[in-house]
């Protein structure tokens, strides 16, 4: 996913044209502030930690590369500070119960997804994902929204790849145990 012409742009911003940089800003700015959000989970923070991200991409864009992606690099700024911004503000998630997940069946989680409208299955998705911590649901954003392979998230995170895989694993373990209980709750409110 990469904004069309960007070695052009880049370049153009390179030799001091400033107005460049607003396409690039303009084109990843969603991208940019979701990622913020999966880890700050407050949309202010997220807010403030993009436009973060943008001023640190163009104040050290000559730093750039361009032997990955500028997509990958600007992620990775973004990952970076709202990390940052977690620590300082010391942030405390809910954690699912480990042993709930041990016992996890993903055929029940599916089935009673599959009852749901498309709008409703989206929401209780939604729900459960801002229940998990902020690195894992980073992660299942990077993998399934934003498609990113295994190696640009490790790019984006420091994560090696193999531990991407586990704690991908586990997240979906985790979202399946939350998406149980919610659907559950539903059901109960329906009878």
């Amino acid at each position: 996913m990469e904004v069309p012409n960007e070695a052009y742009h880049i370049e153009r911003v390179l030799k001091g044209d400033t107005n460049a940089f607003a396409l690039l800003v303009e084109y990843y700015k969603d991208l940019v502030f979701t990622i913020c959000y999966r880890i700050t989970k407050n949309a202010e923070d997220a807010e403030e930690c993009a436009q973060d991200t943008f001023l640190k991409a163009f104040k050290n864009l000559e730093s750039f590369r361009q032997e990955a992606k500028f997509s990958t690099w600007l992620f990775r700024i973004a990952y970076n500070n709202a990390i940052s911004k977690q620590r300082k503000l010391k942030l405390e998630y809910q954690s699912t119960d480990e042993r709930q997940v041990q016992n996890v069946s993903f055929d029940d989680t599916e089935s009673g997804l599959n009852n749901l409208g498309n709008a409703q299955r989206k929401h209780y998705i939604k729900l459960a994902l801002a229940e998990l911590q902020g690195e894992e649901a980073n992660l299942i954003g990077l993998y399934y929204y934003n498609e990113l392979s295994l190696a640009e998230i490790q790019e984006v995170t420091g994560i090696e790849v193999s531990n991407i895989k586990v704690k991908l694993h586990r997240a979906r373990k985790k979202l399946s145990v939350i998406l149980q209980r919610l659907l559950k709750d539903e059901l109960e409110e329906i009878l």
